[in-house]
């Protein structure tokens, strides 16, 4: 099996080359490992630092000349990716990439297709500022209710498909409406979303959170729209 790491970013150049050490240290034991990342316009030293760790770590480096925002930037990646499987990665250190083996365990128990990393399905991370953590729930019941799943965590980044899934689902999203996107075409498809528990280590705006308001208002469209129109 082979699995695809998409990593988008934008002015992370606080943290980038520990995500891609953290990435690149997962051992994931008979499972290849594919890194793609793309850097979406960042004007800071994120891109610079990329080109940089090319010459210590494996991994496809694409730029975005203008910030179009994290949709396009995973848009880009599948574009380019090889693997059995793709799972999207932020640049920032909210999440830990060892728990990519209970996302790929889920995988190989149930032959699942889409596994999500639920942050709050017996986690043992912390929950965000409130603002972020009851958006999220928002987004979550209002996912359960539109498509009749029982999902805990709408919102997570960790979000895991099989190739063939995503591959023939036909994005629109620019932004951080990936995430209802996705949910919503997945879930269309009638293709079961498995949870399994992961940590979790917020970070705030001040440490360069970048979700706002009217993000999280466009992503209460976003499913509900897709609810009823392909």
């Amino acid at each position: 099996m082979k699995l695809s790491i998409i990593i988008p970013c934008f002015n992370e150049e606080a943290t980038i080359s520990k995500i891609i050490q953290r990435v690149a240290d997962v051992d994931l034991i008979g499972i290849e490992k594919e890194i793609i990342v793309v850097d979406d316009g960042s004007d800071d030293r994120t891109f610079g630092t990329l080109k940089q760790l090319k010459n210590k770590f494996d991994f496809q480096l694409f730029n975005h000349g203008i910030n179009l925002g994290k949709g396009a930037a995973i848009k880009t990646a599948l574009k380019n990716i090889s693997g059995d499987y793709v799972i999207i990665q932020d640049a920032d250190l909210e999440y830990n990439p060892e728990d990519y083996k209970k996302l790929l365990r889920c995988v190989q128990e149930k032959s699942a297709q889409v596994v999500y990393g639920s942050r709050y399905s017996g986690s043992e991370g912390k929950y965000s500022h409130p603002f972020f953590y009851f958006g999220g729930r928002i987004l979550t019941w209002l996912t359960n209710l539109l498509y009749g799943t029982r999902i805990s965590d709408e919102a997570t980044c960790y979000k895991l498909f099989k190739r063939e899934v995503i591959s023939k689902i036909d994005l629109k999203c620019k932004g951080f409406d990936f995430c209802p996107e996705i949910t919503a075409k997945v879930l269309k498809k009638g293709i079961k979303i498995y949870e399994v528990p992961i940590g979790y280590s917020p970070r705030n705006i001040e440490d360069g959170k970048k979700i706002k308001l009217k993000d999280g208002l466009y992503a209460i469209w976003i499913l509900i729209k897709y609810k009823f129109i392909d």
